[in-house]
């Protein structure tokens, strides 16, 4: 193993790959159990046992958990790398990599729970004469196709060339174009076995098949009970199984595990160390994490439950992730707290009525009128000045996001608006009766329950949504049930000052990026150009013009959101035109999206100089602005043209008044 001395494994983790599936949003892949351990130092013993004494391991946010969780192979000289901002695939080799040239660079996904053979690899490498090597999964055993990527590259030194010295590059849509305009050679090759690389539960639970299948070596406490090598059953010695069980192979069943009587197991599954599995239920091709519960006459198949996750009696579940749930002391006691409340404000408010009454009676009229509107006012103002002093750190984060992020940063503009609504409908307001009511007080403690949930969970959408909620409840709580109705659309409206939360913009994320990007393509070829795509990247007129992550169109359809709900609530029309004019919003946020970007991409062949394509590039995105006023002030009209009917003509009755003669006649 003297010539692995000059190789150098880099593992990339990533970041969490939030939408997709939610155990990943929680936990990153790098980090799921394979016999309890993770799997990136499954990776990292592997490693070691070959031979590799070198590692970097890239990441994006992680690092400080990678470090406290994984237990690194002394054989290893490990080295972390935590990148603040996203560095790409081919980025990472380049920051790995260091200032070393001479080395061969073997490049993993940090989720591979079958590691191959690192000569396998090199030998791949060598025959196919080439300055980098990817590697593919096989279709089957039996078949020499190529499946899917198994995320292994296999690097020579000279690549280092083709990688900027800073900033985002990838492998698949930077470094393999740039190498093959360069005259480079890459090499695809096809892996013995698959190799379990996975992103998500579904990948995750066939890599665990291949791994059992493939006689992994296992803890000595861990005994093959029945079986051959491919349907074996290993069974901790710790491990209890009542009788009438019914375990088929491969199955493995850690120290502390527990499965009731009457329960059926069917592999390939692993069953972590504590889980219990309750009486008659059904465990099909799934994994179950150290400390997970099932209760009784349970079916799940296909699916992953978290660790000290519980699954109530008689459920059934299929192809899902089951997360851990925990109840914070503070959670526990909001709950409590409303049910409490929710008591007391029923009886107070029965008790305390007549006697509101019987005040108001004796009161005369003038007096009654002057001090209600008086305490009112007084109230609300020093409600708003609480309301604001509670709320200083989350106004403060809205600014912060408002601008920093130009996708939001139409929400500055929200709050201005929605005063300048309530303004103009202020003697409707005005008739609105005045009359507090106590389910205002149950809504606020509502808000600020989820607001403690947002803050003790780190979940900012909560706590930000919490601002509208609280506002909400005190209307209710110091003017009653009319105002609330008469402003509940404003309530929503502000809304929009309010970023989407990360999931829900992880998922649009790309495909808003995909589909600029082609329609863009799509513009271009209609007009006459010879347009190529590679990924995000439009090649126009000799040059390459980028479909960054910041113009899939997300800036646009936040923007237009506002401009529609304004024009919505400002407009006397029918409600169901008012709900066109918003879900328009969104196809003509991408149209001008569209057209903005081919148009750039035309301008750009044209001029020559980074300040003026930034000057027209910027501009470009303000000139979209009017154009979706005309777009949306021209549906109004067309609307009103065939919703309105004409007006009736009254026939018009000409009489002539008769002369003397005439009447003597």
């Amino acid at each position: 193993m003297s010539r692995n001395q000059s190789i150098k494994a880099i593992i990339l983790v990533g970041s969490r790959d939030f939408g997709r599936c939610p155990l990943t949003s929680k936990l990153p892949t790098a980090l799921w159990p394979v016999l309890g351990k993770p799997v990136l130092e499954q990776l990292l013993t592997s490693l070691a046992d070959q031979g590799i004494r070198q590692a970097a391991i890239c990441s994006n946010g992680n690092g400080s958990q990678l470090v406290k969780l994984i237990h690194a192979d002394n054989r290893l000289e490990l080295k972390y790398l935590d990148e603040p901002l996203p560095a790409g695939t081919a980025g990472c080799i380049r920051d790995a990599a260091g200032v070393e040239t001479d080395a061969l660079y073997l490049v993993f996904s940090a989720g591979i729970i079958c590691p191959p053979v690192i000569d396998v690899l090199i030998k791949a490498h060598r025959e196919g004469q080439s300055d980098l090597t990817v590697m593919f999964n096989p279709v089957n055993k039996n078949s020499k196709l190529q499946g899917e990527p198994a995320g292994i590259y296999v690097c020579e030194a000279s690549i280092l060339k083709h990688i900027p010295k800073a900033g985002y590059f990838d492998i698949k849509e930077g470094l393999i174009p740039e190498m093959l305009r360069a005259g480079k050679t890459i090499h695809a090759a096809t892996l013995p076995n698959h190799a379990g690389n996975f992103r998500d539960r579904q990948g995750y639970l066939f890599g665990i098949a291949n791994y059992l299948k493939n006689k992994p070596k296992l803890n000595s406490d861990l005994k093959a009970c029945k079986g051959d090598d491919s349907q074996a059953v290993w069974i901790s010695a710790n491990a209890k199984v009542e009788p009438e069980t019914r375990i088929c192979g491969p199955t493995v069943v850690m120290n502390g595990a527990h499965i009731s009587s009457g329960a059926v197991v069917l592999g390939p599954a692993i069953l972590g160390k504590n889980v219990t599995v309750g009486a008659d239920s059904v465990v099909v091709n799934s994994v179950l994490w150290d400390g997970a519960k099932v209760g009784s006459n349970c079916q799940i198949r296909r699916c992953v439950l978290d660790h000290n996750s519980t699954l109530q009696a008689n459920a059934v579940v299929e192809e899902k992730s089951i997360l851990f749930k925990q109840k914070g002391i503070l959670e526990k006691f909001a709950i409590q707290a409303l049910k409490v409340t929710h008591n007391k404000a029923g009886k107070m408010q029965h008790e305390l009525q007549p006697l509101f009454r019987k005040i108001n009676e004796r009161l005369p009229n003038w007096i009654q009128s002057r001090k209600t509107r008086f305490v009112h006012w007084l109230a609300g103002v020093l409600v708003l000045l609480a309301f604001l002093w509670c709320y200083k750190a989350g106004f403060e984060d809205l600014w912060n996001i408002w601008h920093r992020s130009d996708e939001y940063s139409s929400g500055f503009l929200v709050p201005f608006l929605a005063v300048y609504i309530l303004w103009s409908r202020r003697h409707e307001i005005a008739q609105c009766r005045i009359k507090p009511a106590v389910w205002g007080l149950l809504a606020f403690i509502a808000a600020q329950a989820a607001r403690v949930f947002g803050l003790f969970n780190m979940y900012s959408s909560a706590e930000r949504l919490s601002i509208v909620l609280t506002i909400a409840a005190l209307i209710l709580l110091l003017f009653g049930w009319q105002l609330l109705q008469k402003v509940s659309t404003v309530l929503l409206f502000l809304c929009l000052m309010l970023p989407w939360p990360n999931r829900v913009q992880a998922a649009v994320t790309l495909p808003l990026q995909s589909w600029a990007t082609s329609s863009a393509v799509f513009c271009l070829e209609v007009v006459g150009y010879d347009v190529i795509r590679e990924g995000n990247v439009i090649h126009i007129g000799g040059i390459k013009v980028a479909v960054a992550e910041a113009c899939n169109g997300l800036r646009m359809i936040t923007a237009f959101f506002v401009i529609s709900g304004l024009v919505a609530l400002l407009v006397k029309r029918a409600w169901w035109e008012k709900l066109l004019v918003l879900i328009s919003s969104l196809p003509i946020a991408l149209l001008c999206n569209t057209i903005r970007l081919a148009i750039t991409a035309m301008f750009f062949t044209i001029l020559k100089g980074e300040y003026w394509e930034k000057l027209f590039h910027d501009f470009g995105g303000y000139a979209m602005m009017p154009l979706a006023l005309a777009a949306m002030v021209a549906e109004l009209w067309l609307l009103k043209k065939l919703t309105t009917l004409p007006d009736k003509e009254e026939a018009i009755i000409i009489t002539r008044q008769m002369g003397e003669k005439s009447q003597e006649q």
